[in-house]
């Protein structure tokens, strides 16, 4: 499975020739289970029409800067926050000066300025124009804001010329975007990590569980394979598939949860505890369906195992972090945690409404270690998975190496 898999694309089409490769782009991100969606600039249209990237997208194309079907009638920042990656395909030479410039006269320049996640851009332009020194200087520029750029490709242009400035193949830009999610930063590091929620059985009809989806767990998992790990999920139910290149165990209970954790734990480098394992389960689990009777029914829970604090608890404990979902004082019950289980990290993050949290394909959180602390601001799961593996591995090799 592709490191495009469940990536948020905004790929930005401008004024060109080359337009008609970018539909040959969006077919492939598709194809590698990426979620695109297209913004047009007015130029774009007059080579090609949105309604063909609707139909490869399964997604409207969007080209208006005032959105009034977007959360607020402002699209740019809907898409700023819901892009891991923006790349633009083709980058016309006026797209390369306006973003040079910092311009916001449209969706896409708009766009690039309000995302703070990584912009791309494949350069398609006459070979007279790229040789040009003022594309150069702009080039140069933007690669020192960390603009990526992929191309330009040398050869024969639609106008008949030969030289550089034809836009990359669209199979080598989608082999350079799936580069920019291979970090290798746990190259090497056996990752274990839990997620999803428990089920605990009352009887063989009814259980009791909670609200959590998987999808931090799973893009964490994700997200650290792309960081070069070997990962193994333990997962309780959920609707999610993993990469085939995660080893998944899939659970019910807590129990068998802990069971699957401590028949695999030898050898872990790294233990990440994603899953909302319920606290309490029933005491007896009724052999038959409970047929209701009564007003009231009593029901005595006793307490579930706790996993991540058996996993801490071992002398040759793992690199290990824990989640706290909060719905009030979330740093100070983060702290109690980490100090209480004996965690290298805590990642704690609120659940009390619904534009973060459970079920939600956003989230933020802020992650806490003994001497230090980082918030990270409400984005998707997914990037916020790949900036928090990137954080902990951070940490895990500076504790590895011994430094403070």
């Amino acid at each position: 499975m592709s490191f495009l898999h469940n990536k948020n694309i905004v790929l930005g089409v401008t004024g060109g020739i080359a337009a008609y490769k970018s539909i040959i782009v969006v077919r492939l991100l598709k194809q590698q289970g990426a979620n695109v969606r297209v913004v047009m600039t007015d130029a774009a249209r007059e080579f090609i029409t949105p309604l063909s990237f609707q139909a490869v997208s399964s997604n409207p194309v969007h080209s208006s800067l005032l959105d009034t079907e977007a959360e607020a009638a402002m699209g740019h920042i809907e898409l700023a926050r819901w892009a891991d990656v923006v790349i633009i395909a083709p980058a016309s030479a006026n797209t390369i000066a306006n973003l040079t410039s910092g311009s916001a006269n449209d969706l896409l320049s708009t766009l690039c300025l309000a995302t703070s996640a990584p912009v791309a851009i494949a350069p398609a332009m006459n070979q007279a124009m790229w040789a040009k020194a003022s594309t150069a200087d702009n080039i140069d520029c933007l690669k020192q804001r960390g603009v990526l750029v992929f191309g330009p490709a040398s050869g024969e242009q639609a106008c008949g010329d030969i030289g550089e400035g034809r836009m990359l193949e669209a199979e080598e830009i989608v082999e350079a975007l799936e580069q920019m999610f291979n970090s290798q930063m746990l190259s090497g590091v056996r990752v274990m990590l839990t997620a999803g929620p428990t089920r605990e059985a009352i009887d063989p009809v009814r259980y009791i569980s909670n609200h959590s989806s998987g999808k931090m767990g799973y893009a964490l998992a994700q997200a650290a394979l792309e960081a070069g790990a070997s990962v193994e999920l333990i997962s309780g139910p959920c609707a999610l598939k993993p990469s085939d290149r995660i080893k998944l165990h899939q659970v019910e209970s807590a129990e068998q949860m802990l069971q699957a954790v401590e028949s695999g734990i030898t050898g872990i480098d790294v233990f990440i505890a994603v899953a909302a394992v319920a606290d309490y389960r029933p005491q007896r689990v009724a052999g038959q369906k409970i047929k209701k009777t009564d007003e009231t029914m009593m029901l005595s829970l006793v307490k579930n195992p706790d996993i991540l604090g058996t996993v801490a608890s071992k002398s040759d404990k793992p690199f290990c972090i824990g989640f706290a979902a909060e719905t009030e004082q979330l740093e100070h019950y983060a702290k109690n945690k980490l100090q209480q289980k004996n965690l290298d990290m805590v990642i704690a993050n609120r659940v009390d409404s619904s534009d973060v949290g459970f079920n939600s394909d956003y989230n933020s959180a802020t992650v806490i270690w003994p001497d230090g602390e980082q918030v990270f601001e409400k984005t998707t799961k997914s990037r916020l998975a790949t900036e928090l593996i990137s954080l902990i591995a951070g940490q895990y090799h500076q504790q590895k190496n011994g430094k403070p």
